[in-house]
């Protein structure tokens, strides 16, 4: 498999005519004297060659492949003809080793026989080409053509790209949102039971992927609080724990007893799986993922506020409990705290989340628009830390790919930025995710930004127009110093143009990349100021749904319940009495029953919260 050529065999004299000779020869890099009036045996590419584009020259034993990385016309040549001496500075790629029989294999790295002085340096036949950018029948994706013959598809392995996770990056409006889709339809049209988890803070995807997409917004999230670990619950609830040690200590006192509460209340009695035989240590830990109620955990703090006298000793106890229930009753939170019971649903949360079973769903997108800002992080440590941790225990027996959107909030490279359990939680995947089966797509505007750390653990990268110097200089250190030479066209890169190079390709290549049909195409586009000012909106109707809205936490004011994967209604839950006021409020009605707009929603026969 690892040699085999897509298509007939074909006839190895057929190779281009000569376009140069070799002149000078060090290492990996050779310097090449072009002709001054070079011929072609493909009358439909430019005559003369231009970084990127690849050369050959033929060692008998092998073709070896040359990118060129530089060309210029020596001082003395300048002042004769303009068809003068000119130099190409190449960097030896691979080669196409041949067998007895003169059958070129396909392309593999590296080059076991080097060109001698003064051997021809040909320009590559559509046949040298086919098997230097095709694969065979390796598992592999077409994501657009080569920019030397577009005749030739741009194939990216699949396995190379995920399994070592791969890095979009560009400036804004190069077109990375629609290189990601792009290369995930394509991955889906393939693998149709493949498991993805997209990451969508603007909820520009929704349209991508049409009926493959599982859609999970603020609307139909669930995401329990009990899933959290100790410091992203404290996040939540205390905020900045430096400031307020004393509320830390307190919710890691009482939040193990809260889930030792729950679990031996009627229906949730403890589990003999939680102990080990002849292992008394208590396991009801802060970070373990056992339900509790928060209506538990405030009558601890009012028991311990009876057991005090002086109002120092109580003040931290007070503002703990406030801050709880305001975090309860906020309708932003619903998708932690709304729920009216609280059960073990964990295995619930993690089958919709990472599709198990696929059900002709293979990618959750999860738009964070309308999460509160504060918590964004939060919520994006715990899907990726779910992530590795079902990967994890399962011993990698299901492949995760979790795609990163505007991944230099989440792990930015100044250290005293960003939330630090979600850095770690990306960190995890990106240098231990490959172990487990969990690979990591980041995308970025400004790989500068980002953790080196991270973004040097992916092995393939599509880098398309960049502008800032620092950026450049990023991606620049993941090139040899010769291949570095073709970002130097990363400035003025056109629209569907990328750069690729790493594992997922044979070696680095200049792609344009195919159209995404207008209906899958991202809407990630900017606002028409021109036309939209043209316009007479002084009725002001907008506003007030916009106030609605912006009220309650971005969502819309009359949501429709979102089916189950059965195809059935999911089941209604009771909203809480006082988030149902809140709400009655803000719409200037009585309060009503809003019905749960998920699948996860716990039903009514558990614990009540």
């Amino acid at each position: 498999m690892e040699h085999e050529y897509v298509g007939k065999r074909p006839d190895h004299n057929q190779i281009a005519e000569p376009i140069g000779s070799v002149i000078a020869i060090s290492g990996s890099r050779a310097t090449i004297l072009l002709d001054s009036a070079p011929g072609t045996a493909r009358p439909d590419l430019d005559d003369c060659p231009f970084i990127g584009t690849l050369l050959t020259v033929d060692t008998s034993a092998a073709v070896v492949l040359c990118l060129i990385t530089s060309l210029k016309i020596p001082v003395h040549a300048l002042a004769k003809a303009a068809n003068g001496s000119r130099i190409a500075e190449v960097d030896l790629v691979g080669e196409l080793r041949r067998e007895n029989d003169g059958y070129l294999q396909t392309f593999q790295r590296g080059v076991s026989v080097y060109p001698r002085l003064g051997d021809v340096v040909q320009s590559p036949s559509r046949i040298i080409l086919e098997k230097a950018y095709h694969f065979g029948k390796f598992n592999a994706i077409t994501v657009g053509t080569i920019r030397q013959d577009p005749a030739i598809p741009a194939a990216v392995k699949v396995d190379e790209m995920l399994g070592k996770h791969f890095a979009v990056v560009g400036s804004t409006g190069t077109g990375k949102s629609c290189t990601v889709a792009l290369a995930l339809r394509e991955v889906l049209e393939k693998y149709t039971n493949a498991h993805i988890v997209m990451l969508d803070p603007h909820n520009e995807y929704a349209a991508c992927f049409g009926n493959s997409a599982e859609l999970i917004s603020p609307a139909n999230l669930s995401l329990p609080f009990w899933i959290l670990n100790f410091e992203e619950i404290v996040e939540i609830i205390i905020g900045n724990a430096q400031e307020n040690p004393d509320e830390v200590d307190i919710l890691r006192d009482l939040i193990p007893l809260a889930k030792q509460q729950f679990a031996r209340a009627e229906n949730g009695r403890p589990r003999t799986t939680l102990m080990r035989s002849g292992d008394r240590r208590n396991k009801y830990t802060v970070d373990v993922p056992l339900p509790y109620r928060m209506a538990d955990l405030i009558a601890l703090i009012d028991a311990q506020l009876g057991k005090l006298e002086m109002q120092n000793a109580l003040r931290p106890y007070k503002k703990l409990r406030a801050r709880v229930e305001s975090i309860r009753q906020d309708p932003r939170f619903g998708f932690m705290f709304g729920a009216l019971t609280v059960q073990d649903n964990l295995a619930q949360v993690l089958k919709r989340l990472f599709r198990i079973p696929v059900m002709g769903k293979p990618i959750t997108v999860i738009q964070l628009m309308g999460i509160p800002s504060e918590v964004v992080n939060v919520v994006v440590s715990v899907l990726a830390r779910l992530a590795f941790d079902l990967a994890l225990w399962s011993d990698g027996k299901m492949p995760i790919t979790v795609v990163c959107e505007e991944a230099h909030r989440y792990v930015p490279s100044d250290s005293s930025s960003g939330f630090e359990p979600t850095k770690r939680a990306i960190s995890r995947i990106a240098k231990e995710g490959r172990k487990y089966g969990v690979s990591l797509c980041i995308v970025s505007q400004r790989p500068g930004d980002i953790d080196p750390a991270i973004l040097s653990q992916c092995s393939t990268i599509f880098a398309m127009r960049l502008s800032n110097d620092r950026d450049q200089a990023i991606v620049r250190s993941a090139l040899s110093d010769a291949q570095a030479s073709l970002l130097e066209f990363l400035p003025s890169l056109g629209l569907r143009e990328t750069i690729v190079f790493g594992e997922g390709v044979p070696l680095p290549s200049l792609i344009l990349l195919d159209k995404l049909p207008e209906a899958a195409l991202p809407k990630s586009n900017s606002a028409d100021f021109a036309h939209m000012w043209r316009q007479d909106v002084s009725d002001g109707s907008f506003v007030d749904d916009a106030i609605a809205r912006w009220r309650a936490g971005g969502q819309n004011t009359e949501e429709q319940p979102v089916a189950a994967d059965n195809g059935q209604s999911p089941p209604r839950v009771e909203q809480d009495p006082a988030m149902a006021r809140l709400s009655a409020a803000i719409r200037g009605s009585a309060p009503t029953q809003r019905p749960t707009a998920g699948a996860l929603r716990p039903p009514q026969n558990g614990t009540g919260r």
